[in-house]
């Protein structure tokens, strides 16, 4: 299994993995859509897309977005989006992807990586627990939809 930052080259496929995640919360599949946006997100250089490479084809990915502490002056990350092909999952795959994570985070100088997953989510809240995310107890979060 490879873990690398995408490249141009690889946005057809991942656009196909990141259809099928919008799937997964309920949208409607619309693949043009999806590599149009991930498209604008590269050449724009707003978020950070690492991608899991199995035997040349394209397993899963996950995506961040910067962002800044004004208290601490420092860099932030948002994990936004973490998704497995279904046939991949329970693989290990995910941990490897968010140990990339961590691994660019910290060489970026971020003081921390945020997300957040449906509260029904338990794979996924496991797993983030399982690598040392710790709940937000102390701060409730607020989204004003638009």
């Amino acid at each position: 299994m490879e873990i690398v930052r995408v490249r141009f080259e690889d946005l057809a496929e991942v656009a196909e993995l990141f259809d099928r995640y919008r799937v997964f919360y309920n949208k409607s599949s619309d693949l043009a859509a999806a590599r149009s946006f991930l498209e604008e997100r590269l050449e724009q250089k707003d978020s950070t897309i690492f991608i899991a490479r199995s035997q040349m084809q394209i397993v899963g990915f996950t995506q961040l977005y910067p962002s800044f502490s004004s208290v601490s002056m420092k860099r932030v990350w948002i994990l936004n989006d973490l998704f497995i092909d279904e046939i991949y999952r329970k693989q290990g795959i995910a941990k490897l992807l968010m140990n990339a994570v961590a691994n660019f985070a910290r060489d970026t100088g971020a003081i921390r990586i945020i997300l957040s997953t449906q509260v029904t989510n338990l794979p996924a809240r496991s797993l983030y627990r399982s690598l040392g995310y710790i709940q937000d107890d102390a701060f409730d979060r607020y989204a004003l939809s638009l």
